[in-house]
């Protein structure tokens, strides 16, 4: 039990509410990919840099920006070295474990995320805001922060 809840939800309700949650999930993520800011970056991508810029001091190491990213660690590793081809990231060693790399937007990429960012809230402000009123997506947020609660 977590939160304010007093009882546990019964089997079916559980599982039903989940896949509502993902073919809703599903439905609007093929709507995003097909947005035009992910033209010229995947949505994977600019989910790395986002997660980058929003990171403590702007760097992260790998293992743990990938705790915020749905991709294995070797498809990281792989797509950093694409991201760093382009310019769009660093790599430099981390002063506390020489072993390990800390990652970094460069002017770039923090430009680019910035572009891409303002595109894609406008779009998403588009497909979503009239789906719900203000206070439905303030419950929405409320409750997904309850189901991130109750699995970390």
């Amino acid at each position: 039990m977590t939160g304010t809840s007093k009882t546990t939800a019964s089997l079916k309700v559980t599982l039903d509410s989940w896949e509502s949650l993902f073919r809703a999930q599903v439905a609007v993520m093929r709507k995003i990919s097909a947005m035009e800011e992910f033209n010229s970056l995947s949505m994977r991508e600019y989910d790395v840099l986002f997660n980058l810029r929003f990171c403590p001091g702007g760097r992260s190491r790998l293992v743990d920006l990938n705790q915020n990213l749905l991709i294995s660690q070797p498809s990281l590793s792989r797509m950093v070295t694409r991201l760093e081809d382009k310019g769009l990231i660093t790599r430099e060693s981390d002063p506390d474990d020489h072993r390990a790399l800390l990652l970094s937007l460069t002017e770039k990429g923090l430009a680019l995320q910035q572009e891409i960012g303002r595109q894609h809230a406008k779009h998403l402000h588009e497909l979503l805001g009239d789906a719900m009123s203000e206070e439905e997506f303030r419950e929405m947020q409320r409750l997904t922060g309850k189901l991130r609660e109750a699995v970390a």
